[in-house]
């Protein structure tokens, strides 16, 4: 099976993915480091990472929705 990104949607999808990846490893990351920089950035990060998640969740169905053949 080859998977071929040719929907706009999964692209979207896919790159939202990795946003939320990205902003996992951030949050994480100053979870670890402690200090002034981690009690002011580590809940910001897990609150964009939600929002994000919540993003990517609802792009994947939607295209999941539109996609479906037969």
């Amino acid at each position: 099976m080859v998977f071929v990104m040719s929907s706009p949607l999964l692209i979207i999808a896919v790159i939202t993915c990795f946003l939320v990846l990205l902003i996992l490893m951030l949050g994480i990351g100053s979870f670890a480091k402690g200090g002034q920089f981690g009690r002011k950035y580590s809940n910001k990060f897990m609150r964009i990472r939600i929002i994000l998640q919540a993003i990517a969740v609802v792009l994947i169905v939607t295209f999941v929705f539109f996609d479906k053949k037969g």
